[in-house]
This record gives C-alpha cells, sequence and structure tokens, in this order.
C-alpha cells in the first residue's frame, strides 16, 4: 500500500457557546476516519481550532465585564476538555486569533487585491445609534414584510419562511439595546466572486475530480448555474469598527469579518503545529502539492467552503482542498434539539452524567454513512443497539472464553497441532468473510455499512462458541485440549473484531490490548485469496486476566441526562418517558395476586436468556418470533410484544424466561416458554434484563 500524506480538518467550533451533542457528530466522525487511516499506517495530520472573531464575541465578552481575549481563552479550554472526554484526539487545537491566521489572511487578502479580485463601494445598513455599532443581521428584530409576525429576525421568518433584506424589516429594533436601528452607509470590501475568472474556475472545481459529494456538487451547481449564467454575488469581507477580529491592511477601522479567517484558521492550526514539529508547511499547501486535504463540515456551511474557500485559495496561489466531506443534522427522537424537553444535550453534561463517551461513538458511527443525509439518536434505540452490540456480541465473546484460558491454561491460547486445528476451522467457517468490504466502508465515511459488517462477523463468532459451547466441555476433565482449542478460537475472533472497533472504540481497545497482551492494534490486511487465520494471534500467545470491558446503559441514566439538561420546566421524574412518548407515562398498578408458597414458587425455572435471532411472524399481528440461548441450548419462543419492539432492538439483548413452561403449539410453531416482561401491552410493554455479568443459562433465584 502507497503510504498517503494527508492533512484533515473539522469545521471550527465558534467560541461562544457550549459544544452540544450536534457538534459532536462531526468531530467523531472525522475521528474516526482519521483513527482509521493512522492504523492504516499513512501519514495524517488533524488540525482545528476555537473560530474566536466577530461582533457576538465582543459583545458576550462586554456583557460579563471580561475582554475577548480572555474568554475565548477560557471557551477555548472548556471545548478542548469536552473533545478529549469523547475521545477525539486532534494533533493541534489552536485559535484564530493568532498570529499565523492573521499572516495568511493578510496574505491572501493581498493576493487576491493584486490580482484585481477586491473591490470597495458603499453600502447601507442599520445601525444601532445607542450602542454606536452596525447591527448584524441576527441582532435585529422586527415584523415579518411578508405576513406580519412579530420579533422576527433580519434576515427571514421564522413563521411563513420568508426571505427578506434586513432593511425590509417592519418595526425594527436592536437586540442589543432595544433602540429602533437606523440606516447608515459605510464603505466595505468585497471579494469578487462574480469575476468569470472565479465563476469559471468554480465551475470546473465543482464538477470535476470527485471534490464533493453528488448532492453537495448538485447544489453548487444549481447555485453556480448554467455556462453563460452568473448567480454568484460579490462577498461581503469586510465589518466596521467596533469589531473584534484582524483589522485589513491599509483600510483604518474595517477589520476581516469573521467568515473570510475562519477557513484560514485551518492554515494557521497547521502552521502553529508545523512550526513546533518540524514539519513542512509548503509540502501541504502550494498549488502543486501531492497531499491530500480533506475538510469535515455541516452541510449548513458547504456555500463558505465549496464556493468562498477554493476561490479564494485558487487565486491566492495555493492548493485547494481534495475533497469536501459534508454531513446532515442531528436530531433526537426525530425533532429538532429541545431544551425545554432536555434533548439539547451539551457534551459536558453527557460527561458529567458518567456515560461512556464510547456509546456515543459507536451510535453516530452505526448511523453515519457518508452523505448529507441528518441522522436520529433514539434515546430508546440508543440503549437498545449499545447493550445488544457493544455488550451482548462484542465483549460477551471476550467474558465468555477469557476466564477458561487464564484459570486452566495459566493465560496460554493454542500452539502446535491444536492451534493448526483451530485455524482450519476458523477458515472453514469464514471463507467467504470478506474484510475489504469493511475497509472499503471506512474509507468511504460510510461507518454504519462497515459496522453492519462487523457486527455479522460478532453474530456469527458468538454462534460458532455457542455451538462450540466449552462451558459443557469444562465439566469433562478428558476434553482440556478441546476446551483450550474452543475458548482460543473464541479470543481470537474477539482479536480481530477489536481491530476493525478500534477507529470507533480507542479507549476500550486499549483496555483490550492490554487484555490481550499485544502491540497496538493496526488494521488487518487480508489479500486476496488468502485465509482469514493469516490475521491471528501467534501460536502460544499468553493473554492476561480478563478485566470487565464495558457495562450496559441503564434507562435511568439516560433518563437523568434528559432531566439535567431541561430548561424551562421543573424536574420530573418522567421526562424520559415524555421524551420517549411524547407525553407523560400514566400506568394503573394492578392488585397483589393471591399469596403462593414458596415450594409453589420453586417449580418456576427462570433462566437468563441471550436473544439470538428476533423476526417479525408472517401473519400474526402482535408477536416476534425469538430465538433464545440458554446455555445448553437454543429455545424458540413466540413472544406478544410486537407492538413494543422491532426485532432488531432485540437482537443481541438479554433476558428472563420461564424455561420449564411447558410447549405450546401455535399456528406458527411451537413455543418453548415464555419471556418476561412488565406493562399493561401495547407500546407499554418491556422486557426484563439482568444486571452486567449475567450469563444464559444462569438460573434466576
Amino acid at each position: 500500500m502507497k503510504k498517503r500524506k494527508i492533512l484533515v480538518t473539522s469545521a471550527l467550533p465558534y467560541a461562544n457557546g457550549s459544544i452540544h451533542l450536534g457538534h459532536l457528530v462531526e468531530y467523531i466522525q472525522t475521528d474516526i476516519w482519521v483513527r482509521f487511516q493512522r492504523m492504516r499506517g499513512h501519514d495524517i495530520y488533524y488540525v482545528c481550532a476555537d473560530d474566536t472573531h466577530g461582533t457576538p464575541i465582543m459583545l458576550r465578552a462586554e456583557k460579563e465585564g471580561i475582554t475577548p481575549e480572555a474568554l475565548i481563552a477560557r471557551v477555548h479550554k472548556e471545548h478542548l476538555a469536552d473533545f478529549t472526554g469523547f475521545n477525539i484526539h486532534f494533533d493541534n487545537y489552536y485559535t484564530t486569533h493568532s498570529e499565523e491566521t492573521r499572516y495568511f489572511s493578510e496574505n491572501i487578502y493581498q493576493k487576491l487585491k493584486a490580482a484585481w479580485l477586491i473591490s470597495v463601494r458603499s453600502i447601507e445598513q442599520l445601525y444601532d445609534p445607542s450602542k454606536n455599532i452596525f447591527l448584524p443581521d441576527r441582532y435585529v428584530k422586527g415584523e415579518c414584510p411578508k405576513c406580519g409576525a412579530k420579533d422576527q429576525y433580519s434576515d427571514s421568518c421564522e413563521v411563513c419562511g420568508a426571505a427578506y433584506a434586513p432593511t425590509e424589516l417592519k418595526d425594527p429594533y436592536s437586540s442589543v439595546s432595544g433602540a429602533k436601528p437606523i440606516k447608515k452607509s459605510s464603505e466595505h470590501y468585497f471579494f469578487n466572486l462574480s469575476d468569470n475568472r472565479c465563476i469559471d474556475f468554480l465551475r470546473k472545481w465543482t464538477r470535476e475530480a470527485d471534490h464533493l459529494q453528488p448532492e453537495a456538487a448538485n447544489k453548487m451547481r444549481e447555485w453556480l448555474g448554467e455556462a453563460g449564467e452568473n448567480k454568484l454575488s460579490d462577498w461581503d469581507i469586510s465589518r466596521d469598527a467596533p469589531y473584534f477580529g484582524f483589522e485589513i491592511p491599509g483600510a483604518p477601522g474595517k477589520y476581516f469579518y469573521v467568515w473570510l479567517d475562519a477557513p484560514i484558521g485551518y492554515m494557521g492550526s497547521f502552521k502553529n503545529y508545523c512550526e513546533k514539529n518540524n514539519i513542512d508547511f509548503d509540502e501541504f499547501w502550494r498549488k502543486d502539492s501531492a497531499t491530500e486535504l480533506y475538510h469535515f463540515i455541516g452541510k449548513d456551511i458547504l456555500y463558505f467552503h465549496a464556493l468562498f474557500w477554493p476561490a479564494m485559495l485558487e487565486h491566492s496561489n495555493y492548493r485547494t482542498p481534495t475533497k469536501i466531506f459534508a454531513h446532515g443534522f442531528l436530531t433526537v427522537n426525530g425533532e429538532k434539539m429541545s431544551k425545554s424537553r432536555g434533548t439539547f444535550i451539551t457534551a459536558e453534561s453527557y460527561l458529567q452524567q458518567q456515560l461512556n463517551p464510547e456509546w456515543l461513538r459507536y451510535y453516530f458511527a452505526a448511523k453515519l454513512n457518508g452523505t448529507l443525509e441528518d441522522i436520529d439518536l433514539n434515546l430508546e434505540d440508543f440503549i437498545a443497539r449499545v447493550n445488544s452490540d457493544l455488550v451482548g456480541k462484542f465483549v460477551n465473546i471476550a467474558s465468555r472464553c477469557a476466564g477458561f484460558i487464564n484459570k486452566r491454561f495459566q493465560g496460554k491460547l493454542v500452539d502446535g497441532e491444536q492451534y493448526q486445528l483451530m485455524r482450519t476451522v476458523i477458515d472453514e467457517r469464514f471463507s467467504s468473510w470478506r474484510p475489504g468490504k469493511i475497509e472499503q466502508a471506512f474509507e468511504d465515511r460510510d461507518f454504519s455499512a462497515a459496522i453492519r459488517q462487523v457486527m455479522k462477523f460478532a453474530d456469527a463468532a458468538n454462534e460458532m462458541i455457542h455451538e462450540l459451547a466449552p462451558w459443557e466441555i469444562a465439566k469433562d476433565p478428558q476434553r482440556s485440549c478441546e476446551l483450550q482449542r474452543h475458548c482460543s478460537l473464541g479470543i481470537q475472533l474477539f482479536y480481530l473484531l477489536s481491530c476493525y472497533l478500534k477507529p470507533i472504540l480507542p479507549k476500550t481497545v486499549e483496555q483490550i490490548e492490554t487484555f490481550l497482551n499485544c502491540e497496538p492494534l493496526m488494521w488487518p490486511v487480508l489479500p486476496d485469496g488468502k485465509p482469514v487465520s493469516d490475521l491471528l494471534l501467534p501460536a502460544g500467545h499468553c493473554i492476561n486476566p480478563y478485566q470487565h470491558l464495558m457495562t450496559r446503559i441503564d434507562t435511568k441514566q439516560i433518563e437523568a441526562l434528559v432531566v439535567a439538561n431541561q430548561q424551562g420546566l421543573p424536574p420530573a421524574a418522567d421526562a424520559f418517558s415524555r421524551v420517549r412518548h411524547g407525553q407523560k407515562q400514566q400506568h394503573a398498578v394492578a392488585s397483589i395476586a393471591d399469596t403462593v408458597s414458596i415450594d409453589d414458587f420453586s417449580k418456576i425455572d427462570l433462566r437468563i436468556a441471550r436473544i439470538v435471532n428476533a423476526e417479525q411472524v408472517t401473519g400474526a399481528d402482535k408477536l416476534l418470533k425469538l430465538t433464545l440461548d440458554i446455555g445448553a441450548e437454543q429455545r424458540t419462543v413466540f413472544a406478544g410484544i410486537k407492538s413494543a419492539y422491532e426485532p432488531e432492538q432485540l437482537k443481541g439483548r438479554f433476558t428472563v424466561m420461564v424455561a420449564n413452561l411447558a410447549p405450546r403449539k401455535m399456528k406458527f410453531g411451537v413455543s418453548e416458554g415464555m419471556v418476561l416482561a412488565a406493562g399493561g401491552g401495547g407500546k407499554e410493554l418491556f422486557i426484563l434484563s439482568p444486571d452486567d455479568g449475567a450469563q444464559p443459562g444462569m438460573r434466576v433465584t
């Protein structure tokens, strides 16, 4: 594989607010991709910075009675702590309020000016006579000129959706001081984006070389128009004093608009990193660079990154991005994040509730597919998927096999003939396995496809271990070699799964590397035609004692998270229920049944069961067909829980079943037991789950 040199950035978070889960979609997506490329052995750098300039920063600092510099320094520390808490690793996390960013802002401006792509003209704006400042659009409110709705922003109406110029707003007022704005003229500096040189370049750049995702390229064509059309306006790149930012050279009282120096902050952050680490900055940014440059952004800032930014770079003699990767927005339970519902969740609050950040990393990865589609954080599905996939399928493999290896064989995996027998079994069972599909899915940022492949592998591994049943073999001292071989097989499969999940679960896999007593895991490369067993740990490898790797999510933890993020409503124990079902949960409490003796109760054999599979039953309105692993065997149970669960929510979960219930012949087959659930029916059905550590077949006493 040819070694690549790659520079990666994420959009710069604005230094005027906290990081929330919507922000984290992007940084988690980028971090996973960077870790994947690093595991493959490429030279890759990931830089970012706080976006620190503009009127909102200046006004917030004034309100708090501190300098803008003090504000952005404090927020920088908070942002970096949030990112670090979610295991997002930047090679450099910097600030746009730096000498490096100032230098490149002035450098690019001077080059554009020399190319006659900067013009100056007078424009009329709304001005706050009380604060003596020109007002950005979002700092003016008034009555919509189209529908008459009050308290609307000066660029668009949230009631009727109309767009308009700030000067069209009726009865405007400043949201800074409350004063009525006046119209005032001022000279502004423009980047001549409507120049034919920019138009021609952008038409070519947005349509060639796969710089953009198909959906983004289509949007660019819409904005640019066809040949002969000129839909682009010149871009206002200046703001008047008072303003927190960089003053434009040769223009006293005029400052670069924050969106000019924000993307230039990528260059500033990387320059800072290069100077500290003796890296050639120019190799990555010169016009003829053979390196790769990728920007991960939200689709809402595509306009700035796919039009303004490449045009600025092209005409100031710098390289343009290799690709721009845009993603969609985050919804929670199918709706916009809401402070009143407690779903506008900050990164800090998630961490303060002691929730594992890798639960969220995995869930976001399972939703991301490399397109501009929005993704939804469904809190019930979040609990079910993490508990099923990560605990019930992935970690379960190690927990079922490691104890026997440590206690019976001093931590040593099989070697010699037993190792070859194990390899043969793995190669026969996984002859159709194609790890290349996982690798390509990671490369394409289609993490959801990668996870589907990994979990198919995990399902097959669990099924194989269940068939081999080492816990049964362990009862016979004469089958010691067989026990070691089968448990070694489980550990080897767990090792492979860990390699594929490392970009998503870096901290968990660090613990796994300690447990497996191995070097840091690299990406497993399997050339076509080579057997899967070529990827295994060596014969006779010794592992360390198994330590618990991950707990299940408790519904109460998510309820507490929602309550902690509620604003405008009194704290309530039913907050999570409102989020889940849209209203407060009410249920009648049934009276206690007649007393039974302990002898009566002891006749019921309750067992821990793992739901190996769940599927729809054709022709049944209420039933799901469950395949349950109870340790020594598998059972089929038809459960009337279709109204409350989708099959995918159940696979891999642990529950409790009545194991000695007489089989019942039904229209759809024979039901060999009963799973336990609470609730009155319909959506209010909740299957019981045991605490972490319970294993299939254990008796409930």
